[in-house]
């Protein structure tokens, strides 16, 4: 396969800390990338998720319990309205 070089701009500390993972995984920042547009190409995606951030704990936890209530609705108590929750809280 023919090989061509292309330029690519980046942050030079993103670059620095990624030679160096790279290098203690054996490979340098050119095979890494080229591992990288394989894996996307097989994908015909991006090979990672892509989204503006990471919940904080709280809404980690919260976005967990409603999954598990989901997949196990038999374990928990609905509420049909105020007045049946503040029954079972005794309020």
């Amino acid at each position: 396969m023919a090989k061509v070089s292309t330029n690519i701009t980046i942050d030079a500390e993103v670059k620095k800390q990624a030679q160096e993972l790279f290098a203690d995984l054996g490979m340098d920042l050119s095979t890494a990338i080229n591992i990288y547009l394989k894996k996307a190409l097989a994908e015909q995606g991006i090979p990672f998720e892509v989204s503006r951030g990471v919940p904080n704990k709280d809404p980690a936890a919260a976005m967990e319990e409603v999954k598990k209530m989901e997949e196990h609705p038999e374990k928990y108590t609905g509420y049909k309205d105020i007045a049946s929750l503040r029954k079972a809280l005794e309020v």
